[in-house]
């Protein structure tokens, strides 16, 4: 599709200037106005050459927007999707073009695989000059084209006319159908450019959904005569839950969320069970409805066999039959589908029988096999008793956070942050930086492990200059426990660049002006979390461990099913 920001500013540029009586900005000017126009309040930057005229544009609105610099532009982009996953909101980051754009990469395609809408400023060279090969600093070929592989849409700043609709397609293209991340990029000459710009820009129409109830007919028709229904939700159902609570309690549909579909609805309603559960009811399930979620690992591990109707729900028309063709797709907005499917079986007289006993019975087979994953559920009960309800918890890749993902109490969506398929080590601190600068008066708790932190271990500096108090728990093996278990388990005791060197964390901590603690048991780790969340302030605990069993039979589960 065409950008309307090209289409709509090439008839405004084709109007004689003389008669247009808008006031003259530069194009930086007017891409931050157009900002806080839209209702951004916040943008999290690192400046540079290339983006000199964008922050003097920053400085001269800096009652109405604020900038949060941090030390690496991978934080800046990762600051933007903590704050998108959790507000559900746009967020914007910049950077300058070429190293700068390539470092915060990482986090845009994690923005990418995790459906967030952020929205990146990348600087470039002199316009005319973009693509020649000449040297210029930072200097990088093709920078749209790289961010198209993992952007929803890209781009280029050629004039000051164009920015408040570029900030306005922008915006509408990254939260409308699936969300996802936009790459706008303007030169250091362009930012500096003068000419009269009108800031009331057209609206950006946003696609409409409208609910196919001939779809609905025939999913409720599959839904009337299922025993053994089951739900599962992901990323795209995180804003639908009261209605996917409601469908579920209506079929007495089980409901499991793994990693981005966690907190869909409260871990402890009685219909909400964890992936191992989840696991065992696919290999009986007659109707599975896939609301939000991709669905790879259920399809693609635990495997499909005729007997099984597959209904799904999402908002991206390709995704239903991705995989095996859905039997009935519901492309639209989640909560409108649960809706209208509730509303039909309730039209039916449609009321299943209780599942109660069967759940308590998959339950306690968990909790069991939970129990062997010890010390890691007693670290996260103990973080669980002092975070509350409304405290976020970010996961990162870690032994403690592989756990956390099967056993973490989650009570509300967007509280339980975990970095999707991408999975990538040292997400975490970026993150709950960029959730803690959003959502300043909810508490947040980071876990990370030695190696991981260490990618990011800079940013403390960052959440003491911008008063970001997050309490860090750093678990402490010394070691990538991934890569060395497998090395050891697959590789006859290989093991090679897996061991690691740890600083002494609370004395680091307190380097950086953090508070630092120490905890070596669940029960003194409650008492560090609770001592670091009254504190105020940004706070590191220390968690020294050694090696912990493996989650991994719980997680890569085999298949059941065709």
């Amino acid at each position: 599709m065409e950008s309307i920001s090209k289409a709509w500013t090439v008839d405004r540029g084709q109007r004689s200037v003389k008669d247009i009586h808008f006031p003259r900005m530069t194009t930086a000017d007017a891409l931050v106005r157009s900002l806080i126009c839209k209702g951004i309040d916040t943008v999290y930057a690192l400046p540079g050459l290339q983006s000199d005229p964008l922050f003097d544009a920053f400085y001269k609105e800096s009652t109405s927007l604020r900038v949060i610099h941090p030390r690496h532009e991978q934080t800046a982009a990762y600051m933007a999707l903590g704050a998108a996953l959790a507000t559900g909101k746009p967020q914007v980051c910049s950077v300058v073009p070429g190293p700068g754009f390539l470092n915060a990469s990482a986090a845009l395609l994690t923005a990418f695989s995790m459906n967030a809408p952020v929205i990146a400023i990348i600087g470039q060279i002199p316009q005319v000059d973009i693509d020649r090969g000449h040297g210029h600093l930072h200097e990088l070929h093709d920078q749209l084209g790289i961010a198209d592989h993992f952007s929803k849409f890209t781009l280029r700043i050629t004039h000051p006319q164009q920015a408040p609709a570029a900030i306005a397609e922008a915006i509408a293209r990254a939260t409308s159908g699936r969300p996802g991340p936009v790459v706008l990029e303007c030169s250091m000459d362009v930012l500096a450019q003068i000419a009269p710009v009108d800031l009331n820009v057209p609206d950006y129409p946003a696609p409409s959904y409208p609910v196919d109830h001939d779809a609905v007919e025939r999913a409720a028709a599959l839904l009337q005569t299922a025993k053994r229904p089951l739900i599962i939700v992901g990323g795209g159902a995180q804003d639908a839950g009261a209605e996917v609570c409601a469908l579920a309690e209506l079929l007495e549909a089980p409901v499991a969320g793994y990693r981005r579909g966690t907190g869909v609805i409260p871990t402890d309603h009685r219909l909400a069970v964890r992936l191992p559960v989840s696991h065992r009811l696919w290999a009986e399930a007659d109707v599975v409805i896939g609301i939000g979620t991709r669905l790879h690992m259920q399809q693609s591990m635990w495997g499909v066999s005729d007997d099984l109707k597959i209904i799904r729900i999402d908002i991206e028309p390709s995704e239903p039959d991705r995989f095996r063709k859905a039997d009935v797709a519901l492309v639209g907005d989640a909560a409108q589908y649960a809706c209208a499917l509730a509303d039909r079986l309730s039209a039916l007289f449609f009321k299943n029988s209780s599942r109660a006993v069967e759940l308590a019975e998959h339950n306690a087979w968990l909790a069991g096999k939970l129990e062997g994953l010890q010390p890691q559920v007693g670290f996260l009960q103990a973080i669980r008793a002092a975070l509350p309800d409304n405290g976020i918890f970010v996961d990162e890749v870690t032994q403690v956070g592989f756990v956390s993902r099967l056993a973490f109490p989650v009570q509300a969506p967007r509280t339980f942050l975990s970095p999707g398929y991408q999975d990538n080590l040292g997400w975490g601190v970026g993150t709950a930086l960029g959730v803690k600068a959003a959502l300043p008066e909810r508490p947040v708790v980071s876990i990370a492990g030695d190696g991981g932190f260490l990618y990011q271990v800079g940013e403390l500096a960052t959440a003491v200059k911008h008063d970001l108090p997050i309490v860090f728990v750093v678990f402490d093996n010394k070691m990538f426990g991934n890569v060395k278990r497998i090395q050891q388990e697959r590789y006859g005791n290989r093991v090679i660049a897996a061991d690691l060197q740890s600083p002494d964390f609370v004395k680091l901590a307190e380097a950086f002006g953090v508070l630092g603690l120490r905890a070596e048991n669940p029960d003194e780790l409650e008492q560090a979390v609770r001592a670091g969340l009254q504190s105020g302030r940004p706070t590191l605990v220390h968690v020294p461990c050694g090696t912990m069993p493996s989650p991994w039979p719980l997680i890569l589960m085999p298949k059941v099913r065709g």
